[in-house]
């Protein structure tokens, strides 16, 4: 028995014990007997001839039903009679057709996967598309199993495009997040410019009768570490209007060297009404010889952590690793900066201040933060969001088994696979107690151990190394207060959480100055640009509402 596919349908061919060869279409439906014989006898029921006449019409019935059998050359069986048999009790075309399908699937499907598409190749030619499958199993009438083996190896060969396409989708998508857009030195460049022609650019900040604020306690001091002038602009413009004392906040902006002008000359010119900025370069600071050399060690040790692990991801870009993903998200820039991991020497750069609250240039301020300065860290160093919009212990940011490599027996006696690490970027720290628990020194510490052991305890970035220094010394805040991870690839936050939010964060590589941000929420950032600002205008700098139109 064999089936074979033509342009006007499945067809079935039957070999006869005596080699005659009769053929067929199969349809969905039955066939309607002609000419079935008729009784035409009344029969009583007292004639003794009943046995007998019911023993003819049940003959009469067979003869009609294995004449169309014949008829309609249905011996798609290994034997005529076995065939008979199956059509006389109620087999149909369609049933065996889908019994013999599925035998030559399940024997496609029993061949070894480790050879992949190139030995399906090998078995038989694959087609480029679908259309092309069909045109030729209809023009060359191949049977049921070759069009088994056929559809699989066409299948394996479409899986493993659109596998290579998403390789090269998540390797461009992570070298735009590398990106730094033709504006932002268009901005840096324009106003570096204005700082040195124009006496406003360069006039004190803060104002002297300000200067006093900047050191006292009775103010909410907010700290800031970047080099991105608009982004850094949108973090202290949304918190100011969100906020409910204004004139009690008091902002320090720290960048390097290279964006000090021009980020001096954005705050100089766009003075805030109440609130204090303070902008100060790191070429500005007169630190202790043992800072520095602490400073340039930990840049250096992230440096290496950084390159070791690109090593790693080379090879997985080349083999399409299904780590690749994740490791590449941890890939950014950030992982290398300065400014980044400077936030751990936070007691230095600030000796005068107790209480600061923490906020990254990703982030947008919604709601009134007073009340931050106002919580009871009950002896903590750091207040930090745990649990976030997904509900209790659901771990918005990430698990310590996505950070550290707990292979590793040092790893793995010391910290819990399981535990929720706390979301960097928004925090209430208390300097007092900081400097009290000596963590900047142990965070010194575990990073030479990671040094020595090879790089192999944890994943680059500023936080896993972090989260250790500070383990134990972390206290659980409201998780309204902070909504991260906008900055991942698709972002999943229900509307009514980010209204409720007290700061929004675009943790993750698409920033919401970055092309690749998702435009639903890249919104809530750009809304707080000032768009009518000269040297914006100038560097062609627009509203995500204006791109789409």
């Amino acid at each position: 028995m064999k089936f074979y596919i033509s342009a006007t349908g499945i067809k079935k061919v039957t070999i006869s014990n005596s080699g005659s060869v009769e053929g067929g279409e199969v349809f969905a439906g039955g066939m309607k007997a002609k000419g079935s014989p008729r009784i035409g006898r009344r029969i009583s029921h007292r004639a003794v001839m009943f046995p007998a006449i019911l023993t003819l019409l049940l003959f009469s019935f067979l003869f009609v039903r294995i004449a169309f059998l014949f008829l309609e050359s249905a011996a798609i069986c290994s034997t005529s009679l076995g065939c008979l048999g199956w059509r006389i009790f109620g087999g149909s075309d369609s049933a065996l057709l889908r019994e013999e399908l599925t035998r030559a699937l399940l024997e496609v499907t029993s061949i070894d996967g480790e050879n992949g598409i190139g030995g399906m190749e090998g078995l038989t030619p694959v087609t480029a598309s679908f259309n092309d499958l069909v045109k030729e199993m209809t023009s060359n009438r191949h049977d049921i199993k070759t069009f088994a083996f056929k559809a699989k190896a066409t299948m394996l060969k479409m899986e493993q495009m659109v596998q290579s396409a998403r390789k090269q989708e998540s390797i461009y998508w992570h070298l735009a997040s590398h990106g730094v857009p033709k504006w932002m030195h268009c901005l840096s460049l324009k106003l570096a410019e204005e700082y040195a022609v124009n006496a406003v650019a360069r006039s004190r900040l803060p104002a002297p009768e300000y200067v006093s604020r900047l050191t006292d306690p009775s103010f909410q001091h907010v700290v800031l570490l970047t080099d991105n002038v608009l982004a850094a602009s949108v973090v202290i413009s949304s918190t100011i209007k969100s906020s409910m004392t204004p004139g009690r906040m008091v902002f320090h902006v720290v960048t390097d060297k290279k964006t000090y002008t021009a980020m001096h000359a954005w705050f100089a010119m766009n003075s805030i009404n109440s609130a204090v900025v303070e902008v100060k370069g790191l070429h500005q600071y007169d630190w202790p010889h043992d800072v520095n050399i602490g400073i340039k060690q930990m840049l250096e040790i992230h440096h290496l952590i950084w390159g070791h692990k690109f090593d790693r991801i080379k090879d997985e870009v080349a083999a399409f690793d299904d780590k690749l993903d994740k490791d590449l998200d941890y890939q950014w820039p950030t992982s290398i900066s300065l400014l980044n991991h400077l936030r751990i020497y936070i007691p230095e750069l600030f000796p005068d201040l107790n209480k600061i609250v923490f906020l990254d240039d990703d982030t947008v301020v919604q709601h009134d933060l007073s009340s931050l300065w106002d919580l009871d860290l009950n002896g903590k160093v750091v207040g930090a969001v745990f649990d976030s919009s997904c509900g209790y212990g659901c771990c918005p940011g990430r698990k310590y088994m996505d950070y550290f490599n707990f292979t590793n027996p040092f790893i793995s006696s010391k910290l819990n696979y399981d535990q929720c690490g706390w979301l960097y970027g928004m925090n209430l720290f208390d300097l007092q107690a900081w400097r009290k628990e000596n963590i900047t020194a142990t965070y010194h510490q575990w990073l030479k151990y990671n040094l020595n052991s090879g790089f192999e305890l944890w994943r680059p970035g500023a936080l896993p190394p972090a989260l250790i220094a500070f383990e134990g010394k972390v206290q659980p805040i409201d998780p309204s207060w902070h909504v991260a991870e906008l900055g991942d690839r698709f972002p999943q936050v229900e509307e009514s959480v980010l209204k409720a939010a007290a700061v929004i964060h675009f943790s993750g590589p698409a920033k919401p100055w970055l092309e690749i941000a998702a435009p639903e929420i890249q919104s809530l950032w750009s809304r707080n640009v000032n768009f009518s600002n000269e040297f914006v205008r100038d560097c062609g700098i627009v509203s995500t509402r204006a791109k789409r139109a």
